[in-house]
């Protein structure tokens, strides 16, 4: 499996969270990753960050936010020119689909997990 820096966003301490599971299997599967959530902390060695930092190279965005919450992402995530956005069951957003499409970035309605899971990362 090729190594791709993936963004957490959404990130949980909770370890009963999709987003705290992911972050455990990317690290297992030795994907380069960084994480967003509402509160800083740590999670499988993996920082958490508040805010909008400007990270470089990332080539997947995971999301763990509804529609809803996702709007206040839209630029930056487009800012940051990611191969691909990943939308977990209860993100789907067809308004920023369109948006993100328009800049070129795939989107990938699909869950992290499973696709980490049967090798389709």
């Amino acid at each position: 499996m090729k190594a791709k820096k993936t963004l957490v966003l959404g990130a949980s301490l909770k370890p009963i969270r999709y987003s705290y599971m992911a972050i455990h299997k990317l690290v297992k599967n030795n994907q380069p990753v960084v994480a967003i959530g509402l509160r800083e902390g740590e999670v499988a060695g993996i920082t958490i960050d508040t805010g909008m930092p400007a990270y470089e190279y990332i080539d997947t965005v995971t999301l763990y936010l509804n529609a809803q919450r996702q709007e206040a992402y839209y630029d930056y995530i487009i800012g940051l020119q990611p191969k691909r956005v990943i939308f977990n069951p209860g993100t789907e957003n067809p308004e920023f689909y369109k948006l993100l499409q328009a800049a070129d970035v795939e989107v990938d309605p699909a869950c992290t997990l499973v696709l980490l899971s049967t090798n389709n990362y």
